[in-house]
């Protein structure tokens, strides 16, 4: 789908997979993204299973494992920032486009790289700071409160991840550029044949 002076809005609400011949359409492909894909749906399953398991115990015995929270608040992170890069390199994150739609051709791509922008500061934040954080705990030997487990492996996936929703965030940016000039290209193309059969006629 393209907009009114024909820049491609990669908008789409297809199932993954869907063939599109449509400009701004391709999503990366690909091992790494299926091996994104089941980490996300391991985290979640873990995640019912641990709470499964903590209401059937606590409803059948006294017995708690409200120790293993530590777990679910761990798998609940790394499935969040795991489905944020799916998300980007599927190209199916939530955006409202109302107002875009409706600026300048100019404007809006200073938007769109504007937005690309901001995206990669946040996350190359939260890479730089994940890493102190980590590296703090790893230095002064800090232990989780429910298990005793060093902090740092859990707070370790925080930079790696955010690394990876930037490698996710630079491909959706290349993959926008290359479709943007193929627009052009065709937009131009377009043009001279247009002008050249007003020149026969």
């Amino acid at each position: 789908m393209s907009d009114r002076d024909g820049i491609p809005i990669e908008f789409d609400a297809e199932p993954h997979g869907s063939p599109s011949s449509e400009p701004g359409k391709e999503k990366a492909r690909g091992p790494w993204l299926k091996i994104e894909e089941a980490i996300a749906a391991v985290a979640m399953g873990l995640i019912c299973l641990i709470s499964l398991a903590n209401v059937v115990v606590r409803y059948l015995t006294d017995v708690s494992f409200a120790f293993t929270e530590e777990f679910s608040v761990f798998l609940l992170v790394v499935m969040t920032l795991v489905g944020a890069s799916i998300a980007f390199a599927r190209n199916e994150h939530i955006r409202i486009t109302f107002f875009l739609e409706r600026f300048p051709r100019p404007l809006r791509i200073v938007v769109e790289l504007l937005i690309l922008a901001i995206t990669t500061m946040l996350f190359a934040m939260i890479m730089y700071y994940g890493a102190t954080f980590t590296f703090d705990e790893y230095q002064y030997g800090e232990i989780s409160a429910g298990l005793g487990y060093p902090s740092w492996i859990y707070s370790i996936w925080l930079p790696l991840l955010s690394l990876v929703i930037l490698f996710r965030v630079i491909e959706h940016a290349w993959r926008l550029a290359r479709a943007r000039r193929a627009a052009d290209a065709e937009t131009a193309s377009d043009h001279g044949n247009n002008s050249q059969d007003g020149g026969a006629k």
